[in-house]
């Protein structure tokens, strides 16, 4: 089924997006799985699953953090994970690039977006957008890649055009800045019910588990 539902998706979407699998609750049977039907990037919310789970599975993928990070949990990130997509306060991005200049890496990070402005999600404010990541550009061991946000969880995936629409404005509007340090690459936006409105509006990653995995029991 993981197979089908993979080859299904990546028949949908243009080749210069990437498909990225959402494995918060998978067990490492399941994502070695998406693995092998040719899932590149693994998505985590949780550092002590995504930390379990690495260590299960030897085989080579890029491993992306796509839940809120805690500063206190920094440094057991940057042993795992090739981009952070959720940087969303300026003392994470300090507390990131501390830790990647103690263990001698650069971090890619994208910048995530409140693009619906809600007070119950996490993300930098669209209208503040340009201004952080002129704050966080300069520093050192963690580089901004482009930008991430979520949209609806759930209701009409049109509901969510407005959001990418408005992320994506955000990132064309930096990327023609040619912020030094700043390389505006990666725009990740939508999941399993929103994927193909996002890929419409931009999105070159898009985050998926449900409509790979099945719903979670």
């Amino acid at each position: 089924m993981i197979k089908e539902n993979i080859r299904k998706i990546l028949d949908e979407i243009p080749p210069d997006v990437e498909l990225e699998a959402a494995c918060k609750t998978r067990s490492a049977e399941e994502i070695s799985e998406a693995i092998d039907a040719g899932i590149n990037i693994i998505g985590e919310n949780y550092i002590q699953e995504a930390e379990e789970i690495f260590n299960a599975i030897s085989k080579k993928t890029r491993w992306h953090f796509i839940g809120h990070l805690q500063k206190n949990k920094v440094k057991r990130a940057v042993k795992i994970f090739d981009m952070i997509e959720t940087v969303d306060s300026f003392e994470l991005a300090e507390a990131l690039d501390k830790a990647c200049a103690d263990a001698g890496r650069i971090m890619p990070v994208l910048v995530e977006i409140n693009s619906g402005r809600e007070n119950q999600k996490f993300g930098i404010l669209p209208e503040a957008a340009e201004e952080f990541i002129m704050k966080i550009c300069a520093m050192g061991h963690i580089k901004v890649t482009g930008l991430m946000t979520m949209g609806p969880l759930a209701g009409d995936p049109e509901n969510a055009r407005p959001y990418f629409k408005e992320t994506k404005k955000i990132f064309e509007h930096v990327k023609q800045k040619n912020i030094p340090g700043v390389e505006m690459k990666f725009l990740s936006m939508g999941m399993s019910n929103s994927y193909k409105i996002a890929v419409r509006e931009g999105a070159n990653i898009i985050r998926i588990g449900t409509k790979i995995f099945g719903g979670r029991l």
